[in-house]
């Protein structure tokens, strides 16, 4: 580990942060990337100028800094910002907006500030004259985090950017109903496992949830294949 030197003599440039990022924001983060992410989009959004003020997901991208910062060794940095992008605009630190030139896209990030609020929904109605097609995310200002994402803290435990890739493949794949079924069969059993859920899932698939359901639950030995850490 690098040892840092300590803050030089002098006049130093600072970086405000509002007394509620303290009291209620950073309390509620509880993944690194996330927190790292919103603090770095703090940093930037306070150099620009201008009108809007607003990051985009390119720019992140391009900050070496910011990348170093996201080095890990479960997955890629890009994959990182993504994920800690999305805990951010779910939690609703960011607002988050699209924006599509022909055939080439970005996404756009405001910080969810009465500035940031008004200048999204001036884009909702197409009030700011942009070189952009730009479509913000329907969200509720104080939204909350994707429902598959809360369902598994919930019954299951912290994500993991592998976790949350699988979640998401396991949204598009089965009904929403089965997927809050299977948790609920995961807990009742004291299985809380995404293997075991997904294993669970996986047999409705292939048998029917019908017919699986009249029949009796795998214990955690039977599935163990599915479960195996």
């Amino acid at each position: 580990m690098k040892a840092f030197t300590g803050f030089p003599a002098g006049k130093l440039r600072f970086t405000p942060l509002p007394n509620l990022f303290f009291s209620e924001l950073l309390p509620a983060i509880d993944d690194l990337a996330e927190l790292k992410v919103t603090l770095h989009i703090f940093w930037l959004l306070y150099q620009k100028r201008g009108y809007p003020r607003y990051v985009s997901r390119g720019e992140l991208e391009g900050d070496e800094v910011l990348m170093r910062g996201l080095k890990g060794a479960s997955c890629e940095p890009k994959e990182r910002l993504r994920y800690a992008l999305e805990r951010a605009v779910a939690r609703g630190t960011l607002l988050h907006v699209k924006a599509i030139k022909g055939k080439e896209s970005d996404d756009w990030y405001f910080m969810n500030t009465a500035e940031g609020r008004k200048t999204v929904e001036k884009i909702r109605r197409g009030e700011l004259e942009l070189e952009v097609t730009a479509i913000p995310e329907e969200v509720h200002l104080a939204a909350e985090r994707p429902n598959i994402f809360v369902l598994y803290e919930q019954n299951i435990g912290l994500l993991t950017p592998l976790i949350a890739e699988e979640l998401r493949d396991a949204e598009k794949t089965y009904p929403q109903d089965w997927i809050e079924e299977a948790m609920r069969i995961a807990v009742e059993r004291n299985v809380r496992r995404w293997r075991y859920v997904r294993a669970i899932l996986e047999r409705w698939a292939t048998e029917g949830r019908g017919k699986a359901e009249g029949k009796r639950w795998y214990s955690e030995e039977e599935y163990e294949k599915y479960i195996k850490h």
